[in-house]
């Protein structure tokens, strides 16, 4: 899974890549330019891997990753550089927006003021805008090739035309019902507005605790879900990122925070993506695989390898409680919980799953 850490600048977004990923990205207390966005993989805690590794002793231990990355700042109004930001969180599978709630003398607000809000609802207002001009120059195209001769792909159109009326209501696309068909259809766009997006409120460290009225705020102004809304404090979750683990763990509880970024951010990330993990053990290795909800036992083993795909004879499925209850899979064998699972088979989060293939 890879999240592009978007946000206004000095809104305080690279603190919060480098406590989302422990590394020691530079801040400034001015606009950045970097040319290059900065890239940090973090290993996805998974008790149940951890426990299973424990168990199986496996030559090696490998968990799900998730990929962050984080470019320039955008700017209010300023089509050209957003242009250039977008381009490269194109790809990205969802967005991490930090909108500023933070007073700071020294770091200068964009709009020599902080309001959240505010904020919050001028960078969707970028990514419509952004998505506005991606279909309107591409119904531009499609009207030039019809002059000469070329008949338009009329599903794309409509589609397109669908798009361009959600937009021009200022609602980003990810508040629209897309059947599967028109998905397929409009997936190679790369639209921005569409990807799922998780905001971060970036508080003071006084605010610790104390922001809930602000995330209140901030969903009914925008009629934005509450649940996809997280408040911290990116100056001291930076800190805590880069301290040994039973030092973070104490300045946690000193701070009152019940856990760091880190593990709220990848929660609501696998969340809104509605994604789940399921895992293969043994004395080589125990290993987390994250897929969609809803992925089939057949579309699961692609995940491993293309070939368990092709040759896919049955899944040999055990849920993780089960297994914990026996204790070894000799048990669980014994106590009739493992389960023959054909290709149609709906994978459940957590199910240890051992394939059966030919090929």
């Amino acid at each position: 899974m890879k999240i592009a850490i978007t946000g206004l600048a000095n809104s305080g977004k690279t603190t919060v890549f480098n406590a989302l990923t422990g590394l020691n990205a530079q801040t400034s207390i001015y606009a950045s330019a970097m040319d290059e966005p900065h890239v940090g993989s973090v290993r996805v805690n998974d008790k149940r891997v951890e426990t299973l590794s424990g168990i199986f002793k496996p030559k090696k231990t490998t968990y799900s990753s998730i990929i962050y990355t984080d470019f320039q700042g955008l700017i209010k109004g300023d089509a050209a550089h957003n242009r250039k930001v977008f381009e490269f969180i194109r790809d990205a599978d969802a967005l991490v927006e930090v909108v500023r709630a933070f007073e700071d003398n020294s770091v200068v607000h964009p709009d020599n003021s902080t309001d959240a809000a505010r904020d919050a609802s001028n960078l969707e207002s970028e990514l419509i805008l952004y998505d506005l001009e991606l279909v309107e120059k591409r119904l531009g195209r499609m009207a030039d090739a019809a002059k000469r001769g070329k008949r338009p792909d009329d599903q794309e159109k409509k589609i397109l035309e669908k798009c361009k009326e959600t937009l021009y209501n200022e609602i980003p696309l990810r508040k629209t019902q897309f059947s599967a068909e028109e998905q397929k259809a409009i997936v190679h766009l790369q639209f921005i507005s569409i990807k799922p997006k998780i905001i971060v409120i970036n508080i003071s460290e006084d605010d610790i605790g104390k922001s809930q009225p602000l995330i209140d705020d901030i969903s009914a102004r925008l009629n934005f879900d509450k649940n996809a809304l997280i408040s911290l404090s990116g100056k001291i979750e930076m800190e805590i990122a880069q301290l040994p683990a039973h030092e973070a763990d104490q300045f946690l509880k000193d701070m009152g925070i019940e856990e760091p970024a880190l593990n709220k951010v990848v929660n609501k990330g696998y969340e809104l993506l509605g994604l789940i993990s399921f895992l293969t053990v043994g004395e080589d290795e125990v290993r987390a695989w994250t897929i969609t909800k809803g992925m089939s036992a057949l579309e699961a083993a692609g995940k491993i390898h293309s070939d368990i795909e092709r040759g896919f004879i049955r899944a040999e499925v055990v849920a993780y409680s089960d297994f914990m209850a026996s204790g070894t899979m000799a048990g669980v064998k014994k106590s009739g919980l493992a389960r023959l699972e054909g290709k149609n088979y709906i994978v459940a989060d957590g199910d240890i799953i051992n394939f059966r293939f030919n090929v």
